[in-house]
């Protein structure tokens, strides 16, 4: 029987995750510092609950349960970071044998279980040493970041063919240099553009590495959180409102990674804006020489944009808000428990944009999710009835499946998260996950929606 909703074959069911949000085991087995475990250290109060990076869900030594657990909901994917600082302590020189033996230990595990993979090298968690030394405003720290992954190829490539170099690239730049929501906290737009610019490098140079060595089916690309910009309108000056939106939040990485260049209007704008990065000699031809190969597409919430409705401060900060304000649609469906507007078809729209601008480059949808607080108060015999969370990602699902339809090049879906996280400054305030975890025992119990995405694994459809 043909499902009304079928998915082509051998598409990616699986999750996604992150070494500094499941780990644990943040000062074991000769990890090094990240930015994380030094700001919980020096700023414990800005993490709700006060709960840091320390202990979190404990993968690291549940890692094995996991794995047969997400076997168990039909995962034939799963999608994990390697944490630098636990690799390489400091960033640079000596590899550390005991991370080499743990990601060693979960990739032979997931392969085991009939779970292919993914590996992102690196989410949100530069090594402290690093940071110090100024992080991705330093070039020498993107050259640190090429041999760490390159290491990383060496290590690992033999059984691992899906590689990222970033997920959300955009994140570090706007909550470390613009709007102080992640460490170093530095509000200062042409720092962050640098930044922003120097990952994309960084990406390049991953890139070049990578094609270096003989990996298997090896596919490398990136992770971008793609938020389509919504005008209010069809006037003109919100529709520019919306451009600009887009050529800040998506396609400033988007373009670089997929057609290898930046848009001419971005480099326009920040040059009568004083705010262009620098560059170096030969940087325009690795890039265009190391674009993506595959494109993981996180998707949450929509941009909704309108024209400003007043002048920026004269004596503020330069932001890329100058240019326009934030609306609020009405009559919008909310997700009452985390104050994000749900709007499902922004999946088929992103879908849709690469197909006709970027190539139909193949591309799945890496996070999407639905973080709920308190999920404790839909507990019925001992389970979460988390049908809100059912209907979330049915309902994208249906677009995907209609974007698939007519031809883009979607190969899976992967919520965020196989079970609840520790979430950077939200702590465990919002739960994601298709499991829950007890922050005291770490025992971990299905929610309803596990059993849901099980039948729709197993019929590759619902």
């Amino acid at each position: 029987m043909t499902l009304p909703y079928q998915f082509p074959k051998d598409f990616w069911w699986g999750s996604a995750t992150s070494a500094t949000q499941i780990e644990g085991g943040a000062s074991e087995g000769g990890k090094g510092k990240n930015i994380w475990d030094h700001w919980y250290e020096t700023e414990s109060n800005r993490f709700f609950d006060n709960v840091g990076p320390e202990t979190t869900s404990d993968f690291y030594h549940h890692y094995k349960e996991d794995i047969q657990r997400m076997a168990e909901i039909g995962h034939n994917t799963f999608r994990f970071s390697i944490s630098w600082a636990r690799l390489i302590p400091g960033g640079r020189g000596e590899v550390n044998q005991e991370a080499v033996t743990f990601y060693n230990n979960v990739i032979d595990e997931l392969l085991a279980n009939g779970i292919e993979p993914f590996v992102n090298l690196f989410h949100f968690d530069m090594p402290l040493e690093l940071q110090e030394e100024g992080g991705w405003e330093k070039r020498a720290v993107v050259d640190a970041y090429a041999q760490y992954a390159d290491e990383c190829f060496r290590l690992f490539g033999d059984r691992v063919s899906k590689w990222f170099t970033f997920n959300e690239p955009i994140v570090p730049v706007e909550g470390g240099y613009l709007y102080d929501f992640h460490y170093p906290n530095i509000v200062d737009a042409k720092r962050a553009f640098q930044v922003a610019y120097n990952t994309m490098i960084g990406h390049a140079k991953a890139v070049d590495a990578f094609r270096k060595h003989d990996v298997k089916d090896g596919r490398i690309g990136i992770i971008l959180n793609l938020t389509p910009s919504y005008p209010r309108s069809r006037n003109p000056a919100d529709l520019r409102a919306s451009r600009i939106a887009d050529l800040f939040f998506n396609r400033s990485f988007l373009d670089p990674a997929v057609l290898g260049e930046y848009p001419q209007e971005l480099i326009d704008l920040l040059e009568e804006h004083g705010h262009l990065p620098q560059t170096k000699k030969g940087d325009s031809d690795l890039l265009k020489a190391n674009t993506a190969e595959i494109l993981g597409v996180n998707y949450y919430q929509p941009r909704r944009v309108k024209a400003k409705e007043n002048l920026p401060n004269p004596y503020g900060p330069f932001m890329p808000d100058w240019f326009f304000d934030m609306y609020e649609m009405p009559g919008r469906k909310m997700n009452p428990y985390r104050g994000w507007e749900i709007y499902e078809k922004g999946v088929y729209d992103i879908m849709m944009n690469l197909k006709e601008n970027y190539g139909n480059i193949p591309s799945f949808i890496s996070e999407n999710g639905m973080g709920v607080q308190n999920e404790e108060r839909f507990k019925e015999n001992d389970e979460i009835q988390d049908d809100y969370r059912i209907e979330f990602i049915r309902e994208h699902l249906k677009w995907l499946h209609k974007a698939i339809e007519e031809g883009a090049n979607a190969k899976g879906y992967h919520l965020w998260s196989f079970m609840d996280n520790w979430s950077w400054m939200n702590a465990y305030k919002n739960r994601y996950g298709f499991f829950s975890v007890d922050l005291e025992t770490k025992e971990r119990t299905a929610k309803k929606s596990a059993h849901w995405i099980k039948s729709v694994a197993e019929k590759n459809g619902f």
